[in-house]
């Protein structure tokens, strides 16, 4: 069976976009796959969290993932600093990567010019950290969104130079997993562009959001001034509320107004109304779910002793092997 791995940073809440995108993906490649899902704290010390930000985060991001349907009795759930052995790894590719090569990387060059005041190691060394992820699981297949291809691509680079200078086939060449049609696009309520962080939480609809908050936001959705003869070609914005319709209304409810539209008879107060309580119905059972699992501390823990556990058995015996190519062996 192919392994799959993905990671998970700890830092906000997912919302519909997450869900109806890669998310839903990896419920179903869990019954398919080899999956390892962690959540990348150490990748989070970049931006100096403190550490009650970091412990709130993790279980506040393992408590969503779980109520959206990852199991983990079928994949691998981890915290990324519960396997020591990935540091491990992310030394013996650091010694092998060079400084240029990591200067060159396009998200190192972003950062800088966001934050220039807080240029450190870890954001210089990030592509070596996530290829001793991807590598430690000798991963097949890693889904990667367009920013994170050239990662993915030194990962390849680091493990093949590993087994160049040991003379050992020992990595395999992870690729972009292609889920093999296109991911559902939600759109954002502010008109234009994709539901998520960028686009500012009003825009956003969450899967922690209450109903009133849900109401709220919906009601600000950017409209048009409306349609002045029938048939009239849709605006980006109403057809970005078509869209979200589409995901989570009935078929019958998008139909009449895409109907009352055609005919120059909606009314976007209306359509915001019947769009806001079918987001909350949508919304409310997963909401509820993560808030039960979240006050669930036995739950929680259980969940991430099994991924720890499971996710050790795996790192072990990739850096044991490392360790016996590279010349580390007992006297």
């Amino acid at each position: 069976m192919k392994t799959v791995l993905s990671g998970i940073r700890p830092t906000g809440n997912l919302h519909l976009g997450n869900y109806f995108g890669a998310l839903s993906n990896f419920v179903s490649m869990q019954n398919e796959y080899n999956c390892f899902f962690f959540i990348a704290d150490y990748h989070s010390l970049t931006t100096h969290p403190t550490p009650q930000n970091i412990q709130g985060n993790v279980r506040s991001v393992l408590a969503q993932y779980l109520a959206a349907g990852l199991d983990p009795e079928k994949a691998t759930l981890y915290i990324q600093s519960d396997v020591p052995e990935v540091i491990e790894l992310y030394l013996f590719l650091n010694m092998n990567a060079y400084v240029g090569e990591l200067e060159r990387c396009t998200s190192f060059k972003d950062k800088i010019r966001q934050q220039p005041q807080n240029v450190n190691a870890g954001l210089l060394t990030y592509p070596t950290l996530m290829a001793a992820d991807i590598l430690i699981h000798k991963a097949d297949f890693v889904p990667v969104g367009k920013d994170q291809e050239q990662h993915l691509e030194m990962a390849r680079t680091f493990g093949n130079r590993f087994n160049r200078m040991y003379n050992h086939e020992y990595f395999p060449e992870p690729q972009a997993f292609n889920f093999g049609k296109e991911l559902v696009k939600i759109p954002a309520l502010n008109g234009s562009g994709k539901m998520g962080k960028s686009e500012g939480e009003d825009s956003t609809i969450f899967l922690t959001d209450t109903p009133e908050v849900i109401l709220k936001k919906v009601k600000r959705a950017v409209t048009d001034a409306g349609p002045t003869e029938p048939n009239q070609p849709v605006s980006e914005p109403v057809a970005n509320l078509f869209q979200l319709m589409h995901v989570v209304s009935k078929p019958e409810t998008l139909e009449f107004f895409r109907e009352q539209y055609s005919t120059c008879q909606i009314r976007y107060g209306d359509l915001k109304k019947q769009l806001a309580e079918d987001m909350i119905a949508f919304v409310n059972p997963i909401r509820e779910r993560i808030q039960e699992i979240a006050s669930n501390e036995v739950y929680l823990n259980k969940v991430a002793q099994i991924g720890k556990e499971k996710a050790q058995e795996s790192a072990r015996k990739t850096i044991r092997e490392v360790r016996e190519i590279i010349g580390f062996k007992p006297f």
